[in-house]
C-alpha cells in the first residue's frame, strides 16, 4: 500500500514538473524537450519521443525526444506505418508488453532489443478533433507491471502535450492575424502619410502630406517653397512616385549648381556645331524626363534668357535646343523648387513675373523644422539608427539632456543640419547613449542665438555631471537610491547633486 502511495505521489509530482514545463515557455520545442527529460527522471523511462505530423510532407517526424540517437531523430513515419502511425491514424493508444515479440514494431529509433527488453506505449496527441501526432515512451520490460495505470498516466501527459500545442498554434494565429493587420494599418499611414520615407508626424508636415496626396494624381506643375535643409527634394520625388508618372524618369536639375552659360544647353540639349566643343547633337534634361518628371531645384537662381525659354516649354511644351530651329514636343511634368523670396526677385528685377504665375499653380511650403518640433525626436532617431549601422556602432538612444538640447535648438539649417549633428554624436560617442557632450558647442551653448561661448574646466564638468545624473535618474524613474547605486556614488552625494543642478526628479517618474 506504501508503495503504492508513493507512486501515486510521484505521478502528481512529476505531472505538476510537466505542467510547469509546457506552461512557463512559448517554444514548442524546448518545452516538450523539458517534458521528456521529466519523464526519463521521475518515471525512469528509457527513451521517449514526440512524433507530429509535418504539414508540408504530411509524415511523421520526430519533434523532440530523449535518448534517441541523433541519427535516428531524422526517421520519418507514413500515417498508418507501424505502431506509432497506426496511433495517429486511429487516434487510439497502443501498449507493447515486449517489443521484440511485436512484428508491428519498426524500431526506427535503433532500439538494441536483444540486450534490453522494453515496454512500448503510445498514446496520440489530439489537440483538436483530429490527431496530429503521438507521445512514445519506452519502459523497462517488468512481468508485474500495471499497463493500465501506465497507460492512463501516459494518456494524461499526452493530453497535457496536446493542449500546449492548441495554444501554441492559437497564439500563433493571434500573433500572426496581428502582424497582418499591423502591416495592413502600416500601409494604410503609408498611403496617407509616408511618402517616400519622409519622417515627421506634427501638424504641418501632415498639411504637407495631403498636399502631396491631393496633387501626385495630377499633371499640375508644382511650386516647392521652403528654407534650405528641408528637404524640398524629398517632397519632389514623393510626388513622382506616387504619381501615373512613377515608372518613367526623374530627373533632377540644380538650378544653381549649373554656371549661367550652361543652363540653357543642359536643360534643353544642344546641335552639332552650336558652339565650340558641340561635336555631336545632345539631348538635354526636358528629353531625357520625357513622360516623366523633371525637378528644377533652386530655380530662383536660373538667369533671365533662361527663364524665357523655361516659360515657353510650360506654355507651349515644346522648346528649340540651343543651335537648333526645330521645335520639339516634350511631355513632361516640371516640378520646381527654391528657398528664395522670389516676390522680392520680381521686385529687383531679376525672376519673370508671369513664370511665376506658371510656376505657382500648387505651391507646397514645407516647414522648417523649429515650426514642427515634434518632429525632431522622430527625425533624431532615425539618423541615429542609421548611422550606428552605418558606422558599426550599438549605441542605442539619446539621454533626456541631450534631447533638451535638440529641442531646445533653433535648427537654422534645418533637417539637413540635424543630420549631420548626430552623425556627428554617433562618430565621438564611445558607450550606448549620445549623451549632450557628444552634440555641438552650438546646442551645448546657446539656445536661441546659436552662437559658441566659451565654457570654463568647472562648468564643463558640472554641465556632465548633471546630464550623467538625470540620465541615471531617467533609467531608474526618478529613484535617487538606484541612480546613486547605477553611478556608484550615495543617495546623499546624489541628493546633493540633485538640489545643486536643480534636477526635478518627478518628471522622470512618468
Amino acid at each position: 500500500m506504501m508503495r503504492q502511495d508513493g507512486e501515486e505521489t510521484r505521478k502528481l509530482v512529476t505531472l505538476m514538473e510537466i505542467n510547469q514545463a509546457l506552461s512557463s515557455t512559448l517554444n514548442l520545442r524546448a518545452a516538450l524537450h523539458r517534458v521528456l527529460e521529466i519523464l526519463q527522471r521521475h518515471y525512469g523511462v528509457i527513451r521517449s519521443a514526440v512524433t507530429l505530423i509535418d504539414a508540408e510532407s504530411g509524415q511523421l517526424q520526430i519533434e523532440a525526444s530523449d535518448g534517441v540517437q541523433p541519427e535516428a531523430r531524422r526517421a520519418r513515419y507514413d500515417i498508418g506505418e507501424g505502431v506509432t502511425g497506426k496511433v495517429v491514424e486511429s487516434g487510439k493508444p497502443v501498449v507493447v508488453p515486449q517489443a521484440s515479440r511485436e512484428p508491428t514494431f519498426l524500431n526506427r529509433t535503433r532500439r538494441d532489443l536483444q540486450t534490453r527488453e522494453i515496454t512500448f506505449i503510445c498514446v496520440p496527441i489530439v489537440p483538436a478533433r483530429k490527431p496530429m501526432g503521438a507521445l512514445s515512451i519506452d519502459l523497462p520490460f517488468r512481468k508485474d507491471r500495471d499497463y493500465d495505470r501506465d497507460l492512463q498516466f501516459v494518456r494524461v501527459v499526452g493530453s497535457m502535450i496536446a493542449q500546449a500545442i492548441k495554444i501554441t498554434e492559437l497564439v500563433e494565429t493571434e500573433r500572426q492575424r496581428l502582424l497582418d493587420e499591423n502591416i495592413h494599418l502600416r500601409e494604410e499611414l503609408k498611403e496617407r502619410y509616408d511618402f517616400s520615407h519622409i519622417i515627421g508626424t506634427s501638424g504641418p508636415m501632415r498639411q504637407v502630406y495631403e498636399q502631396i496626396s491631393k496633387v501626385a494624381s495630377t499633371n499640375t506643375t508644382v511650386l516647392i517653397r521652403g528654407e534650405s535643409g528641408t528637404g524640398k527634394e524629398l517632397i519632389a520625388h514623393a510626388i513622382h512616385y506616387n504619381s501615373p508618372r512613377a515608372k518613367k524618369p526623374f530627373i533632377k536639375v540644380s538650378c544653381a549648381a549649373l554656371p549661367e552659360s550652361l543652363i540653357e544647353s543642359e536643360l534643353f540639349g544642344y546641335e552639332k556645331g552650336a558652339f565650340t566643343g558641340a561635336h555631336a547633337r545632345k539631348k538635354g534634361r526636358f528629353e531625357l524626363s520625357e513622360g516623366g518628371t523633371l525637378f528644377l531645384d533652386e530655380i530662383g537662381d536660373i538667369n533671365l534668357s533662361s527663364q524665357v525659354k523655361l516659360l515657353r516649354v510650360l506654355q507651349e511644351r515644346e522648346f528649340e535646343r540651343v543651335g537648333g530651329t526645330e521645335p520639339v514636343r516634350v511631355n513632361v511634368r516640371l516640378i520646381a523648387a527654391t528657398n528664395k523670396d522670389l516676390e522680392k526677385a520680381i521686385t529687383a528685377g531679376t525672376f519673370r513675373e508671369d513664370l511665376l504665375y506658371r510656376l505657382n499653380v500648387f505651391a507646397i511650403f514645407v516647414p522648417p523644422l523649429r515650426e514642427r518640433k515634434p518632429d525632431v525626436m522622430l527625425l533624431a532617431d532615425h539618423f541615429l539608427e542609421k548611422y550606428a549601422t552605418e558606422h558599426g556602432k550599438s549605441i542605442k538612444r539619446i539621454s533626456t539632456p541631450a534631447i533638451d538640447m535638440l529641442m531646445a535648438y533653433h535648427w537654422p539649417g534645418n533637417v539637413r543640419e540635424l543630420e549631420n549633428i548626430i552623425e556627428r554624436a554617433v562618430l565621438v560617442c564611445d558607450g550606448s547613449v549620445v549623451h549632450g557632450h557628444h552634440l555641438p558647442p552650438t546646442l551645448q551653448t546657446s539656445e536661441a542665438s546659436g552662437t559658441v561661448t566659451n565654457l570654463s574646466l568647472d562648468e564643463a564638468v558640472e554641465a556632465y555631471e548633471k546630464d550623467l545624473i538625470q540620465d541615471a535618474l531617467k533609467t531608474t524613474r526618478g529613484n535617487r537610491a538606484k541612480a546613486a547605486k547605477l553611478l556608484h556614488s550615495t543617495e546623499r552625494i546624489i541628493g546633493y547633486k540633485v538640489t545643486k543642478y536643480r534636477i526635478d526628479c518627478q518628471r522622470f517618474r512618468s
